[in-house]
Formats: C-alpha cells, sequence, structure tokens
C-alpha cells in the first residue's frame, strides 16, 4: 500500500537501528503488534517492555507473543505509560514506540490522555540512550487526538539535541494519522 501506513512506516525505519540484545520499549502496547516487531529485533539477548494500562491490551499482546514464541523476551505491564522510566528502572533503551488514541477493537471512549502522555514522553526522552529513536504515531481523528497530537508534536520538537521527522499524508478527508520519529543527539 502506499503510502505506508504509519505504523507500517515506523516499523520499516526501526529494523535497521534495533540490534541483536537491545532494549527496547512499546509504551502503548495495544494489540501487540509493535511488541512482537520489537522482540522480534532484539533477538533472544534482548528484552522488550510492553505497558498497557488496558487488560484487554495486555491479554491481547499476550496472546501474540505466545503464538509468536516471543513471551521470554518481553516484560508486561499492566499500567500507565505515564510511569514508563520506574517500569523500566535502570535498563537504557534503544528504541521506545508510542502508538496514541484508543485500541483498535476495543472501547473508542478510552484514548490516551494528553497530560499522561506528555510526561510518558518526557520520561521516555530522559532515559532514551544517545543515538536512541522515538517513535510517536498520532492519530488527530478522533476526539481529543488533534489537541494530543499537536502537544506531543509541540514537545518532542522542544528537545535538545535531536533530528526529528513528521512522516504521514499531507491531504485526506479527516486528518490523518502520522509518525514523529526522534532520534536523540549527544
Amino acid at each position: 500500500m502506499f503510502p505506508p501506513l504509519p505504523t507500517e512506516l515506523l516499523q520499516l525505519l526501526l529494523k535497521s537501528e534495533i540490534a541483536i540484545g537491545d532494549f527496547a520499549i512499546d509504551a502503548t502496547a495495544g494489540n501487540g503488534h509493535d511488541t512482537v516487531f520489537l522482540a522480534q529485533a532484539v533477538g533472544e539477548n534482548g528484552k522488550v517492555l510492553a505497558i498497557d494500562i488496558q487488560k484487554q491490551a495486555i491479554d491481547s499482546t499476550t496472546a501474540r507473543l505466545e503464538n509468536a514464541g516471543l513471551r521470554d523476551r518481553v516484560h508486561l505491564h499492566h499500567g500507565c505509560h505515564s510511569e514508563l522510566a520506574k517500569i523500566a528502572g535502570e535498563q537504557r533503551p534503544r528504541a521506545i514506540v508510542f502508538n496514541l488514541g484508543y485500541l483498535p477493537g476495543g472501547d473508542h471512549n478510552l484514548i490516551t490522555q494528553t497530560e499522561k502522555t506528555l510526561k510518558a514522553i518526557s520520561a521516555a526522552w530522559e532515559i532514551l540512550i544517545s543515538g536512541g529513536l522515538l517513535a510517536v504515531v498520532c492519530y488527530p481523528g478522533h476526539d481529543g487526538g488533534g489537541d494530543e497530537a499537536a502537544a506531543v508534536e509541540f514537545l518532542i520538537t522542544s528537545f535538545a539535541d535531536h533530528h526529528t521527522a513528521r512522516y504521514g499524508m499531507l491531504y485526506n478527508e479527516k486528518p490523518a494519522p502520522f509518525l514523529l520519529l526522534s532520534r536523540k543527539l549527544g
């Protein structure tokens, strides 16, 4: 499909960035697609932390990981992504992925909350290794999504020492999802 979906582009771009043995974080596990991708990318010696506030998302991600034979590489945490740094502890990730909005197939009234998302992204930036990547897929097309996307973009572009790109459709009937990809320099 052209153009690729932001989530597909995210995985394509991260594929060459994550090495065997790395540590990565899926800050919004959802249905587990990014978690499985990250678990494959870090290999047998790597680790992934996957976080989601919804039990349904944790269950879905667990099942997807078990079906792929990758469950042992992932620590699943049922909780808010705003606690990301505390949950990660001393581990410093090479990549951190956020997929904002609501859980596909879940209750569309349960969405990521801007204040908590900004706190989580700030914490993610602090623990990300130098040269690491922060990837955020924003969904401005649902109620509250546009404000959250704008706040996230403003925050990320305010970080010191970064290269950031925005990938997404330029025109659509409603605001299209887009990917923010930021490399931490220094």
